[in-house]
C-alpha cells in the first residue's frame, strides 16, 4: 500500500466533484387507471393528479461527535448541512445529539444497535464496526443512493465502510498522525525537527532537563496514548504487523512488538509525559501543548484546526510544526510509514430506508454533506483531509496556512501508510488494550512482556470466536 501524499491526495483530489443536484424523485404520480363505471360505459380519461406533498411534521435524530471547543468548526459545517436538508424535506426537523466519540462508539451506539433503535443518522466508525453492523442488517445500504447521486466513484477509499460489495457508510475525511512541535521553543534552542530517532530522544531528554514537559500526556481514554504507542510498535515490528494479529500471522507478544511497548514505558519512566496523565482527559492533552507547558504533542492532523484564529491554539499560529517519527534502529519494514485513516464518518439506520420521507432526508443529507464545497471547508476550517477526490490545483489553491503545508509535505515524504489498530483487530482486543493494558503499562502495573502476553491471549480468543 505504498503511496506518497501526492498519491494520497491524488486519490482524494481528482477532478472537481461536480455533484449533480439530484432532486428528490417524486414518484407519487398516479397510474391513470380509470375506474370503470358500474353501468359498463367506457372508462373516463380524467387527467392524472399529483399527490399533495406531505408536510406533516416529523423528526429525525443525527448523532454526532462534534462536542467541545475544538470541534466547533466541524459542528458548524454539520449545522449548515442540517439547515439545507430541512429546507429541502418538508416537515423535517433534525434533533442533534452530540456525544463524545469514544462513548458513542464503544457504549451508546453499540447498545442502541443491540436494542434495534439507533438514531437515523449517526457517527460511524468504519472498520470493523460498519461491517459488523452491516452483517447484522442494522445499516442502510447506500450503494443505490450513491449511484443515484452520481458520487459512488468520487471517494478516495470506501473500503472501511464496504461489506460484501455494498457501501454502508461514508468517511467524512482522512487523517495522518505525527508530532506537532513548538517551533518557537525549538528555535530558541537552535533545533530543527529531528531526522533520526536518537536525535528525537536527545531532544526529549534536553526538554526534560530544561524543566519543560517533553510530550503532552492524557491517558484517561486509552486511545490517546495508543496513537503514539501504535506508531512505536509499528516502527519496531513493521507497519503491517497489526493487520496480521486477527489472522494469526503475527502475535502481540512478538519481541519486536514488545520493543514498542517497552519504548513507550521507557519514556513514561523518564518523565517525558506530564505527571498524573492517567487522570487527564483529551482536552487537557491539547491544553498542555497550547499553553506551552508541553513542547511536543503526538496527535492526528485534525489537530491543526486548533491553531487557527479564534481557536484555543490561536496564540501559536505560525509557531507550530509537524514531523513523522524518525526511523528506529533495527526496525522492520518501511521506516517512513505513517498512520493514516479514513475511518470516521456517517452511517444510516436500515429503518430509514423503510420510510419514504426519512429516505428522502438521508439522500438530501448525503448530497449536501458530501460535495467539494463541504470537503474543502473541512480541510480549510477544520484541518480534515478530504475523503473525496478533488483536483490538485483546487487543493493547492485552498491550502494557504504554513502548518497545513508542512503537514502535506510530511505526508508526501512517507512511502507507505497503515491504519490504526482499532480498525484491524476485534472489539474485545481493542477494549483490552484501550481500557486495561495501556493504563496498566503507564501505571507500572504490568510490564511490556506481560502486556504482550495478555493481549495475545485475548486475541487468540477473539480469533477462535470467528472461526
Amino acid at each position: 500500500m505504498r503511496k506518497s501524499i501526492t498519491m494520497l491526495l491524488s486519490l482524494m483530489f481528482v477532478t472537481s466533484a461536480l455533484l449533480t443536484a439530484c432532486g428528490n424523485n417524486n414518484n407519487a404520480g398516479n397510474n391513470g387507471e380509470a375506474a370503470a363505471t358500474n353501468s359498463g360505459t367506457a372508462a373516463t380519461n380524467a387527467p392524472a393528479t399529483e399527490e399533495p406533498v406531505n408536510t406533516e411534521p416529523f423528526e429525525m435524530t443525527i448523532r454526532h461527535t462534534q462536542v467541545g471547543a475544538d470541534k466547533q468548526k466541524r459542528l458548524a459545517i454539520l449545522e449548515d448541512v442540517v439547515g439545507k436538508v430541512q429546507e429541502e424535506v418538508p416537515g423535517l426537523t433534525f434533533k442533534l445529539d452530540g456525544v463524545d466519540s469514544d462513548v458513542n462508539r464503544k457504549e451508546k451506539l453499540r447498545g442502541e444497535m443491540a436494542a434495534g433503535n439507533p438514531p437515523e443518522i449517526f457517527d460511524l466508525f468504519g472498520s470493523p464496526d460498519s461491517k459488523i453492523y452491516a452483517k447484522e442488517g442494522k445499516l442502510l445500504d447506500l450503494t443505490p443512493i450513491l449511484e443515484e447521486l452520481g458520487i459512488k466513484d468520487k471517494f478516495s477509499n470506501l473500503d472501511p465502510f464496504t461489506y460484501e460489495g455494498k457501501i454502508y457508510g461514508l468517511p467524512i475525511g482522512g487523517s495522518g498522525e505525527g508530532f506537532f512541535y513548538n517551533k518557537e521553543y525549538y528555535a530558541s534552542k537552535g533545533w530543527k525537527a529531528p531526522t533520526t530517532f536518537a536525535e528525537l530522544e536527545q531532544q526529549l531528554a534536553d526538554i526534560k532537563a530544561d524543566g519543560k514537559v517533553p510530550m503532552a500526556g492524557a491517558s484517561k481514554a486509552g486511545w490517546v496514548p495508543l496513537m503514539l504507542a501504535n506508531h512505536l510498535w509499528s516502527r519496531y515490528a513493521g507497519p503491517d504487523v497489526t493487520a496480521k494479529f486477527a489472522t494469526g500471522e503475527a502475535k502481540w507478544n512478538d519481541p519486536n512488538v514488545v520493543k514498542g511497548f517497552a519504548k513507550y514505558k521507557e519514556w513514561v519512566d523518564k518523565g517525558y509525559f506530564k505527571k498524573g496523565e492517567l487522570g487527564f482527559e483529551y482536552a487537557e492533552y491539547t491544553t498542555q501543548f497550547t499553553s506551552g507547558e508541553a513542547i511536543l504533542m503526538y496527535d492526528g492532523t485534525w489537530k491543526s484546526s486548533v491553531f487557527k484564529a479564534g481557536q484555543s491554539g490561536e496564540g501559536l499560529i505560525g509557531k507550530v510544526g509537524f514531523f513523522n517519527i524518525p526511523a528506529v534502529e533495527g526496525g522492520v519494514g518501511d521506516q517512513t510509514a505513517l498512520m493514516r485513516d479514513v475511518n470516521n464518518g456517517y452511517g444510516f439506520s436500515a429503518s430509514a430506508g423503510e420510510d419514504e420521507r426519512q429516505l428522502a432526508a438521508v439522500k438530501s443529507f448525503i448530497k449536501n454533506m458530501y460535495n467539494e464545497e463541504m470537503q474543502l471547508r473541512g480541510l480549510v476550517e477544520d484541518g480534515v483531509l478530504p475523503a473525496m477526490k478533488i483536483d490538485q490545483a483546487v487543493l493547492n489553491k485552498n491550502i494557504t496556512d504554513d502548518l497545513m503545508s508542512e503537514i502535506v509535505a510530511v505526508l508526501n515524504s512517507s512511502e507507505s501508510s497503515f491504519p490504526a489498530f482499532d480498525s484491524l483487530v476485534q472489539a474485545d482486543v481493542t477494549t483490552e488494550i484501550s481500557n486495561i493494558q495501556i493504563q496498566k503499562l503507564i501505571g507500572g502495573q504490568t510490564t511490556p512482556e506481560k502486556m504482550g502476553e495478555a493481549l495475545q491471549k485475548v486475541q487468540e480468543e477473539a480469533n477462535a470466536a470467528v472461526e
